[in-house]
């Protein structure tokens, strides 16, 4: 029984052994297959373990290292582009909403004061709960855009960047895209700036952020009803 373990171990060893050659001998066929470019500069890496193998190939006709550098500079101004998108939708999307809420106040507050003193107690505090909660919603969003247009000049001046790299590298269609991105962008944001910078002048004006809540006449005092009224039949 013992021999016979010894001779499976053997055999086990043997085959394994085999495996081993003939993997090694099937990678270099392999290897054999490729262009003598890269087998020159096949440079095998330890991994984890295992073994992998990067490929440097020297400068070639169609991919000379001007190209690949071109190639690249493509590719960051289509990130930038992208960011400078998602970016200005942001902040666009943020003054939009921060001028409706602007406007939604003054007209709000323009009615409280023409009509608060005709309301009874319980629907002036009704309006001037509102008011109050429309206040902090303008105060929200005027923070949303600041955080927003800061993201967005970011994008801009990275944008602003890679459409110079691009055009120093010689990719001329990217860097033209990249200035069409960035006009396209700049108009946008100076549209609804200009409303905002309204919006804030009119709510500046109707003083709808600051103004004081109205105080409502006092009830008659049981001392101030005449005494015809406080006598009994």
């Amino acid at each position: 029984m013992s021999a016979f373990r010894r001779g499976f171990v053997c055999v086990g060893l043997s085959y394994a052994s085999n495996l081993g050659r003939l993997s090694g001998a099937l990678v270099r066929r392999q290897v054999m297959k490729f262009p003598r470019v890269i087998r020159k500069n096949w440079i095998s890496m330890s991994a984890i373990g295992g073994l992998c193998a990067v490929p440097f190939s020297q400068k070639q006709d169609n991919l000379c290292h001007e190209a690949l550098v071109r190639r690249a500079s493509s590719l960051v101004t289509d990130s930038t582009n992208t960011f400078l998108s998602q970016t200005t939708l942001a902040l666009v999307d943020s003054f939009t909403q921060y001028v409706k809420t602007i406007h939604t106040l003054v007209t709000l507050h323009k009615h409280y004061v023409a009509s608060g003193s005709k309301l009874t107690p319980a629907e002036e505090d009704s309006v001037w709960q509102v008011i109050v909660r429309q206040r902090q919603e303008v105060s929200d969003l005027r923070e949303d855009c600041k955080r927003f247009e800061s993201n967005w000049m970011m994008a801009i001046n990275l944008s602003k960047l890679a459409a110079e790299t691009a055009y120093n590298a010689g990719a001329d269609q990217a860097s033209v895209t990249a200035q069409t991105s960035l006009q396209v962008a700049q108009s946008h944001v100076d549209q609804i700036r200009q409303l905002s910078m309204e919006a804030e002048q009119n709510l500046k004006e109707s003083k709808a952020e600051e103004s004081q809540r109205i105080k409502l006449p006092a009830t008659m005092e049981e001392e101030d009803i005449p005494e015809a009224y406080l006598r009994e039949d």
